[in-house]
């Protein structure tokens, strides 16, 4: 029996996890858990500009029932792997033990904001409203925060992807690297 592989897609938000996950699920008939599905009104620290002055650690961030799927996913999985999108790679105490191979999107933040502004406007009935107040937690902390969590995890990836490139391109990088790694 083949021993199944977790594979996190790591980034900020809007670096291109969830898109480069479905491709790559596609590629390999592999499933996959989404950390977003996951998220609870206390996944997060209740202020994260507090969170990010005091140290920023990431393990702060709780997502048990994530990491309960992922573990009971692996037990019965077949598949060569299983992919998640985690944006906090092997950092969070929780989950780093169910993790094989941390693959980081690591975008320039002015693609990742671009992007989150696009799906702000794409998704949301009252975009105004809500891209606002997002633009200005962004300008306020979370451009702070998230560059914080992103040099954590840099430290502790196995393959960064640097270039802004499609999706496709992407996905073809990781294959790529996959076939030449998890043998």
């Amino acid at each position: 029996m083949q021993r199944t592989r977790v594979i996190a897609l790591s980034g900020v938000s809007g670096a291109g996890k969830t898109s480069v996950i479905k491709r790559l699920a596609e590629e390999f008939n592999s499933p996959t858990l989404l950390f977003d599905d996951f998220v609870e009104p206390d996944t997060y620290p209740l202020d994260m500009k507090t969170w990010l002055h005091q140290g920023a650690d990431v393990s702060q961030i709780k997502s048990p029932r994530f990491t309960k799927a992922l573990s009971e996913l692996k037990t019965q999985c077949d598949s060569q792997m299983i992919f998640i999108e985690e944006p906090f790679g092997r950092e969070r105490a929780e989950i780093a033990h169910l993790i094989d191979y941390v693959i980081m999107l690591d975008m320039p933040m002015e693609v990742c904001l671009s992007r989150v502004i696009q799906r702000h406007l794409t998704h949301s009935n009252d975009s105004s409203t809500t891209l606002s107040n997002y633009l200005q937690k962004y300008d306020d902390h979370l451009r702070a925060v998230y560059i914080a969590a992103a040099n954590q995890v840099r430290q502790s990836s196995d393959l960064l992807i640097t270039n802004v490139a499609t999706i496709a391109s992407i996905q073809s990088s990781i294959c790529d690297w996959l076939h030449d790694n998890c043998k």
